[in-house]
């Protein structure tokens, strides 16, 4: 992986060899805040690959600091995938496989990795 990341605003990205790594600083705990931010991303900073059809894996790791925000993952989790689609991929159906947690970290961000599958 490369350290060519992309930024605009809290939220930057890079990909390599079919995985694409999103990271938005900062947590709150209203999920549809975080939709708008990553579109704008996508649409004004983004100069990746096209989406394309077929299977992907979806990581997404809410880290917080200090005492965990109350927060639904699944809501989160919908927000971020709306967000991303268009983008990643055509459509949050290609997702086979999502994996959302909540895990103490170093800074409070939302980490997301996209992976085609085979």
């Amino acid at each position: 992986m490369t350290d060519a990341w992309t930024q605009h605003g809290k939220v930057r990205a890079r990909e390599e060899a079919g995985l694409l790594e999103i990271t938005v600083d900062g947590l709150t705990t209203q999920a549809k805040y975080y939709k708008p931010l990553i579109y704008e991303f996508f649409r004004k900073a983004w100069r990746g690959s096209r989406p394309v059809w077929g299977d992907f894996s979806v990581e997404i790791a809410m880290e917080y600091v200090g005492e965990a925000p109350w927060l639904d993952l699944d809501n989160l989790a919908k927000a971020l995938l709306d967000a991303i689609k268009g983008y990643a991929f055509h459509d949050d159906a290609q997702v086979a496989r999502l994996l959302v947690e909540r895990r103490p970290g170093e800074r409070e961000r939302i980490l997301i990795r996209v992976t085609r599958m085979a």
